[in-house]
């Protein structure tokens, strides 16, 4: 199990490192191509959108081809893509190449959510997904500390060429490791009228919708703070490129000891239980973190320590919401998870274009957003369990 779960962590890194290792190059960036900071925002916005609108295929495309293609191929377009990013001789080359590395970026954990539950029942599923959680929350930790060194030591464009060292390194990997999990007896055709049925039934499916938007905004309410990180970085805290780990590693120790206890507590608490305690963690964090903002000039440890706390309650409740989710549909898991991962993208993509830019310029409003992504997340996770109640009454 732990070797699996390793190689669907490595996959799921793809999409964090393809975010936070340029976020130290900036400012370099934007000097080296001559673009303005709205401009460099640009780059994560596309990259998202593009993200956001294949997760909508890949579930889809191993379903009917299997798991393993589409992960193989997708990982040398990253690669290509990263090239592309490595080499790109003008701003308008790095939109494109960063919008490839978008659309191939999500198949890893898009179908890594499906290998999962192919290959495991129950606990033993939600154990492998808090696994690959807590191997998975080491991205957003070390990809700005390693973006950060080679920014200073090699320059910008050294960034992207990690990424391509990775991801061949990933292919090769998955190449020789990654097994197939989807038998030919099970797969759907890969047919119109089929695949429309399929998305017709999964897309207007309201318990889907609302588990997705609960793990969607949990999310983003972390997400929010690494979208914001140079800001945040910069010019709330008024520190440097070195001290990015100041935001990164209190949030990773937070999902990575939230995915530990998610993987203990399976089989002795009840799903509902696990989330309800997520939830109430999650908001004691965000309570914690306005009246702070509100009542303090921002400051170490007090400005970052929310955000460990809140990602703890948000990496406890993602196994078990990602399970429940999977579980409504059976013989279209990668559908279901295409769809979860699109909900989950397009939200985020929301928060980089929309709502980043709006608060980002202090603690206390980027507080607020933390708090009022949280509460829609919880908002879905209530409809979500009247409407089973209804259901199975």
């Amino acid at each position: 199990m732990a070797a699996l779960a390793t190689l669907l962590a490595a996959l799921a890194m793809i999409g964090p490192f393809a975010i936070d290792t340029y976020l130290p190059a900036f400012p370099a960036i934007e000097r080296d191509l001559i673009v303005s900071p709205v401009q460099m925002q640009q780059t994560l916005s596309l990259y998202l959108v593009a993200f956001a609108v294949m997760t909508l295929f890949h579930g889809t495309l191993s379903d009917s081809f299997g798991r393993r293609p589409v992960v193989l191929a997708n990982i040398a377009a990253f690669a290509l893509a990263s090239l592309g990013c490595t080499l790109a001789a003008s701003f308008e080359q790095l939109l494109v190449f960063r919008a490839l590395q978008g659309a191939s970026a999500g198949a890893g954990i898009v179908v890594g959510r499906a290998i999962i539950r192919d290959s495991f029942e129950g606990h033993a599923a939600q154990r492998l997904m808090s696994l690959v959680t807590m191997i998975f929350g080491l991205a957003p930790a070390i990809a700005p500390v390693i973006g950060g060194m080679l920014q200073q030591a090699l320059g910008w464009r050294a960034v992207f060429g990690f990424l391509v060292s990775y991801s061949v390194a990933l292919l090769v990997a998955c190449h020789w490791l990654l097994d197939e999990t989807l038998p030919h007896a099970q797969r759907q055709p890969f047919r119109l009228r089929p695949l429309a049925r399929n998305y017709w039934t999964l897309g207007r499916s309201i318990p889907l919708f609302l588990i997705s938007s609960a793990i969607a905004f949990n999310f983003a309410g972390f997400f929010l703070y690494i979208l914001s990180a140079p800001a945040f970085v910069y010019d709330v805290l008024g520190l440097s490129a070195a001290d990015f780990p100041w935001l990164f590693m209190p949030g990773i120790i937070g999902v990575m000891s939230g995915a530990y206890v998610s993987g203990r507590v399976a089989g002795r608490m009840t799903q509902p239980q696990i989330v309800t305690l997520a939830y109430a963690i999650m908001f004691a964090a965000a309570a914690f973190n306005v009246v702070y903002s509100a009542a303090a000039p921002a400051a170490l440890p007090w400005s970052v320590l929310p955000i460990m706390i809140y990602t703890f309650g948000m990496a406890l409740a993602m196994p078990t919401l990602t399970l429940l989710a999977l579980d409504l549909f059976p013989q279209n898991r990668g559908l279901a998870a295409s769809l979860m991962g699109f909900e989950h993208s397009f939200v985020s993509a929301l928060a980089a274009g929309a709502l980043s830019p709006m608060v980002s310029h202090s603690a206390l409003t980027l507080a607020a957003g933390m708090t009022g992504l949280a509460t829609v997340g919880w908002i879905a996770w209530r409809l979500y369990r009247h409407k089973q109640s209804i259901l199975n009454a």
